[in-house]
C-alpha cells in the first residue's frame, strides 16, 4: 500500500479492508499478527508512523450456512520470503529474466487450491504504463509458474501512488488501490493431481518486460475434505501458449513520437479431484488482452497515455463455479505551456477505471462494481518557483450485488470535500 502524502503539521488516514477470507487464520489461535510498513527517515523525510488496528467481528450461526455458499478456506500457506516477521516477506523481481520461488508442500485431503497474488510496482517500473521501448515498453504481466510451468497470468490494475502523476491530485482523495491494494486469484484445482504427491513444489513468480522492481508474493487458499484423510486428483488437459504482443514505435528524434503496444494471452487447465464431495472435474481460463498507445511532443514536454486492460477468468465446476471479468481503462495527459519561459503552466489528467463483473455457481450469485475517478491539477510556475496551483477529484463508486447495492459519488477541490453522497440500496434509500 501507499502512504499520505506528508504535511507540516502531520496527516492521517484510515483504510478498511475485508479480511473474511483469512477466517481461519484469525480462529487458529495463538497466532502473531506482525505489520509492516516501510519508511525512510533522512534529513528531509522524518515522518514517524503511529498505528492502529481493529479487528470487527461478525458471527452468525451454523445453521444460516449452507453447503452451496461459498466458505473461506480451511488452510492458508504463505508463498513468500522466509524472513523475521519484523522485515519485508515480498519476493522483489529485478528485472525481466528474474524469478523468485519458494518450495510449498499441501496436506493430503486438499479438494480446492487458490493462489491468492499481491503485486506492487516501484522505482524504474512505479508508471509502467508512461514507458516507452527504450524502457522496455508498457506492458507488464505477473506469471505464475509452478514446477517451471506457466498455470496463470496477473495482467495488473495501474495502480497510482499518492506522489504520482502530480502529489497535489491525490489530496485528500487518493487513487483507486493505492491504500488497498487489489488482489488476483489463480485456480489451481486443476493441478492438484501434481500437487497431492506428499513432495514439495517450486512456486514462483516472473514479471514480463520488468524493469527494477516488482515486489510480488502470494497466500495460498486450501479447502480440506472434513471427512477423508486423502484426496487424489489429475490433470486432464492444460494449454499455455506463449504471450503474444508486439511494440511499435514512430519517431524522428527518439523523443516525441507515438508508441504503441498490444498484448494477449490464453491459459487453460482441466483437472479432477476426488474426494468425499465425489468426482469434481474443475476447468480453469483465462483470456487476456492489452492495448496501450503513448503520444510524446513537444520535445517530450507533453505525453498522452491511452490504455485498456481486460482479463477474463472463467472457472468451470464444483460449487465454486465462476465467470470474471475485469476491466482497467486508463487515460493520462501531462503537459502545459510556456516550455523554456520565466512562466510555466503544467497541467495534468487521469482518468481511471476498476470495472468488474463476477457470475457464479453454487450461492454466490452475481455481482458488479465501478470505481471511477477523473483527476485534474495545474501548476503555475513563475522563475520556476510555484506562483499558484489547483486540483480536483470526483470519483464515483457503484457495485451491485445479490444482496443489495451501494453508490457513493464524492468530489474534491483543493483540500476539501465538496459533495459526499452515498446510497445503500438499490432502490436509492439514504444511507444513515
Amino acid at each position: 500500500m501507499s502512504t499520505a502524502e506528508p504535511r507540516p503539521g502531520g496527516v492521517t488516514w484510515s483504510v478498511h479492508k475485508d479480511v473474511t477470507k483469512y477466517a481461519s487464520l484469525l480462529a487458529a489461535g495463538n497466532s502473531t499478527l506482525a505489520v509492516y510498513l516501510g519508511n525512510l527517515i533522512d534529513d528531509t523525510y522524518n515522518g514517524v508512523y503511529y498505528a492502529n488496528l481493529t479487528l470487527h467481528l461478525y458471527f452468525r450461526r451454523k445453521a444460516q450456512l449452507t453447503e452451496a455458499a461459498p466458505t473461506p478456506a480451511d488452510l492458508i500457506v504463505p508463498v513468500s520470503r522466509s524472513l523475521p516477521v519484523d522485515d519485508g516477506l515480498w519476493f522483489v523481481v529485478q528485472n525481466k529474466t528474474d524469478v523468485e520461488s519458494t518450495r510449498v508442500a499441501v496436506p493430503a485431503n486438499v479438494y480446492r487450491a487458490v493462489l491468492e497474488v499481491y503485486v506492487s510496482s516501484h522505482y524504474s517500473d512505479e508508471f509502467w504504463y508512461m514507458n516507452t521501448p527504450d524502457q522496455n515498453g508498457p506492458f507488464r504481466e505477473v506469471t505464475v509458474l509452478l514446477d517451471g510451468d506457466v498455470v496463470g497470468a496477473v495482467w495488473p490494475f495501474p495502480v497510482i501512488y499518492t506522489g504520482g502523476i502530480n502529489p497535489l491530485i491525490w489530496r485528500p482523495i487518493t487513487s483507486i488501490g493505492s491504500f488497498n491494494l487489489p488482489t488476483y486469484d489463480i485456480e489451481l484445482t486443476p493441478f492438484l493431481g501434481k500437487l497431492l504427491d506428499s513432495k514439495e513444489h517450486e512456486v514462483g513468480f516472473a514479471v514480463t518486460n520488468a524493469q527494477n522492481s516488482w515486489y510480488v508474493n502470494g497466500n495460498l487458499h486450501l479447502w480440506l475434505d472434513p471427512k477423508g484423510s486423502t484426496t487424489t486428483g489429475g490433470l486432464i488437459s492444460y494449454d499455455a501458449p506463449k504471450l503474444s504482443g508486439s511494440i511499435t514505435s514512430h519517431s524522428v528524434d527518439g523523443i516525441d513520437g507515438e508508441y504503441r503496444a498490444t498484448a494477449s494471452r490464453n491459459i487453460s487447465a482441466t483437472g479432477w479431484v476426488s474426494s468425499s464431495r465425489g468426482n469434481i472435474t474443475t476447468t480453469f481460463a483465462q483470456r487476456l488482452s492489452f492495448a496501450n498507445s503513448n503520444v510524446v511532443s513537444s520535445k517530450g514536454s507533453s505525453q498522452v497515455i491511452n490504455q485498456t486492460t481486460d482479463a477474463h477468468a472463467d472457472v468451470g465446476g464444483g460449487a465454486y463455479a465462476q465467470q470474471v471479468h475485469q476491466s482497467f481503462p486508463l487515460y493520462i495527459f501531462q503537459g502545459g505551456d510556456g516550455s523554456g519561459t520565466s512562466s510555466q503552466r503544467l497541467k495534468r489528467r487521469v482518468e481511471i477505471g476498476f470495472v468488474e463483473s463476477r457470475a457464479g455457481g453454487g450461492g454466490a450469485g452475481t455481482s458488479t462494481l465501478r470505481n471511477e475517478q477523473v483527476a485534474e491539477a495545474e501548476v503555475v510556475l513563475r522563475d520556476d518557483q510555484v506562483a499558484g496551483a489547483s486540483w480536483r477529484v470526483p470519483q464515483g463508486h457503484d457495485g451491485c450485488s445479490n444482496g443489495g447495492c451501494y453508490l457513493r459519488n464524492v468530489t474534491s477541490v483543493g483540500y476539501d470535500v465538496l459533495f459526499d453522497h452515498d446510497v445503500a440500496s438499490c432502490a436509492g434509500t439514504r444511507r444513515r
